[in-house]
């Protein structure tokens, strides 16, 4: 499962505090597939500095400054997908099993991007100026963990899709995935199918609240953490709990499972009782 926004944000600022102003020595491809961009070149960000280690939506950044005046001028954009890591390396294997791309630093420990499994789907780009204006950044929604009320009901304001669809939307709101979702709508009390143009404004300013609480929640316990750690570890009240208990009434936890992905939800808190048909055909529950 793909990290999410609690996850990286956390993430981010342990990167930071371990490597904020170290001096980029050099960088080091290690699969031809990691770079994703051609101009500039990695070569233009060595003996910069690592000014900030930074999140955006689901994306990692590597800020360098490459001038002692100047601003970070340049931006290493790192999307980990589901089973890429970013993590300390010491030993500086020539090669790494799963390894991808490799920052090495003066004055400390390099970092290594890998990415387990063959799929090769992890990536980095190298970005001058803002790098929301190019891929893969640019089109993202705002983070979800920056929008009160009044911003959400704008940015679902036209949206026709089912809530747990639209919340995975990055180009609505950004940094939320799976887990995040079926977490938001069972504290909701909504159908993970219930339609955001039907929403009212009662269950609007409800969604807005437990999507800042789930957030909120969920990176207080990152914060606690060394690494990123497993998704088995994230903290759940339905997600990956079919056939357990509800914790808020005791009912059965459901699924609904597609190809790709699985939502999760409880009947009684979130459906009036209504059990979802699992499969992609039929009539769901509004």
């Amino acid at each position: 499962m793909m990290p999410e926004l609690p996850e990286l944000t956390a993430h981010a600022e342990r990167l930071h505090a371990g490597w904020a102003e170290a001096r980029l020595e050099r960088t080091e491809p290690l699969s031809f597939t990691a770079l994703k961009t051609v101009d500039p070149p990695p070569e233009a960000a060595h003996d910069g500095v690592l000014a900030a280690v930074e999140r955006r939506g689901k994306h990692l950044l590597l800020r360098v400054r490459t001038e002692a005046d100047a601003a970070c001028d340049l931006t290493f954009v790192v999307h980990l997908m589901q089973g890429g890591r970013l993590r300390r390396d010491a030993k500086l294997a020539r090669r790494p099993r799963g390894g991808l791309w490799r920052w090495r630093f003066t004055d400390r420990d390099a970092l290594l991007l890998t990415e387990a499994g063959t799929e090769r789907r992890a990536g980095v780009w190298l970005h001058r100026g803002d790098p929301e204006t190019a891929e893969p950044l640019v089109g993202l929604g705002p983070d979800a963990d920056r929008l009160a009320r009044d911003d959400l009901a704008a940015r679902l304001e036209g949206q026709t899709g089912r809530v747990h669809t639209v919340l995975r939307d990055q180009r609505v709101l950004a940094g939320i995935g799976r887990r995040l979702a079926n977490e938001v709508c069972h504290r909701a009390g909504l159908s993970p199918f219930a339609r955001t143009d039907r929403l009212d404004a009662a269950a609007t300013s409800r969604l807005a609240a437990v999507l800042a609480e789930a957030i909120a929640d969920d990176l207080a316990v990152e914060r606690e953490r060394d690494a990123l750690g497993p998704a088995a570890e994230r903290p759940t009240r339905v997600h990956g709990r079919t056939g357990q208990p509800c914790p808020a009434c005791g009912d059965v936890v459901r699924e609904v499972a597609y190809r790709d992905y699985t939502i999760h939800y409880c009947a009684a808190c979130q459906t009036g009782g209504k059990v979802l048909a699992d499969n992609t055909t039929s009539r769901f529950v509004r």
